[in-house]
C-alpha cells in the first residue's frame, strides 16, 4: 500500500473482495482514498486507529471515517506500559468515551486483540478487564482468531460468554507449532467458527496476515478458502 495504493487495491478487488478494512491512509486524504475504492468497487467498512489517535486526533479520525462511509473504527493496540489492571481499566473507559463520540457520527467502535491481552493482569486476563470495564453497548470486539488461539484461549467460549459482542473477526490461521499461515492452511476449524456467527454477532470477516510471504497471493489463497466455506 505504501508503494502503490491504487495498484494494490485493484489487485485486492480482482481477487473478489468487496469490503476492506484500512490501516492508515498511506499518504492519501480520506476523499482521495474513497475515490480509489470507488473506482474498484470496494468499500472500507472499518479502519484501525491507535490509542494515540483516540487521545489526540479523534475528531479528525471520525471525520475521515465518515468521509469513507465506515461502519466501524477499531483500536488495535495497548502499549506494553499500560498492560496492568489500572492501564486496561483506563483504556476501557477511554474507549467507551471514544465510542460515544463515534456513535454521534453513526460509526461503531471496537477493540482488536493480539495475544498479550490473554496474559494475566492481577487476577484476571487483560482481555476480560477490557470486556468488563467498557460499555458493552458501545465498545464491541474485533476478535483476531489467530491471536486468541495463540494466547491459549477458545474463541467459541468467548462467543458464548459475550454473545453479540463480536461484529468483526480477523481471519488468519495457525499451525501446530504456532506459525501464522493463510486461512485454511492451519489447525483452526473455520466451519465451526462461522457456525457460531449468529451467537457472536459477526457482520464482517477481514482476512489478515501480519507478515505474508507474498501479500496478494496470500490474500487470494485465504479468499478462495473462505469463499468455498459459504453456507
Amino acid at each position: 500500500m505504501d508503494q502503490d495504493v491504487e495498484r494494490t487495491i485493484a489487485a485486492v478487488a480482482a481477487i473478489g473482495y468487496r469490503e476492506v478494512e484500512l490501516a492508515g491512509l498511506h499518504h492519501k486524504t480520506a476523499t482521495e482514498m474513497q475515490a480509489i475504492l470507488d473506482r474498484h468497487g470496494l468499500r472500507a467498512r472499518s479502519s484501525h486507529s491507535s490509542m494515540q489517535d483516540i487521545r489526540r486526533n479523534w475528531s479528525q479520525t471520525l471525520d475521515d471515517a465518515a468521509t469513507l462511509g465506515q461502519t466501524y473504527i477499531v483500536n488495535p493496540w495497548i502499549d506494553e506500559s499500560e498492560r496492568t489492571v489500572d492501564g486496561y481499566t483506563k483504556a476501557a473507559h477511554e474507549m467507551t468515551a471514544a465510542a460515544e463520540a463515534a456513535k454521534a457520527h453513526g460509526i461503531g467502535f471496537a477493540y482488536h486483540n493480539h495475544d498479550f491481552e490473554f496474559a494475566r493482569a492481577g487476577n484476571r486476563l487483560g482481555y476480560d478487564i477490557l470486556l468488563a470495564e467498557s460499555d458493552p453497548a458501545l465498545v464491541k470486539m474485533e476478535l483476531d482468531i489467530f491471536w486468541i488461539v495463540k494466547g491459549g484461549q477458545d474463541p467459541l467460549a468467548y462467543f458464548a460468554r459475550h454473545p453479540g459482542r463480536f461484529p468483526m473477526v480477523h481471519a488468519k490461521d495457525i499451525t501446530k507449532d504456532g506459525t501464522m499461515v493463510d486461512v485454511g492452511q492451519g489447525t483452526i476449524d473455520w466451519r465451526e467458527i462461522f457456525r457460531h456467527s449468529r451467537q457472536a454477532g459477526i457482520e464482517y470477516t477481514f482476512v489478515e496476515h501480519d507478515e505474508p510471504p507474498s501479500p496478494i497471493a496470500d490474500a487470494k489463497t485465504s479468499y478462495e478458502y473462505l469463499d468455498a466455506l459459504r453456507f
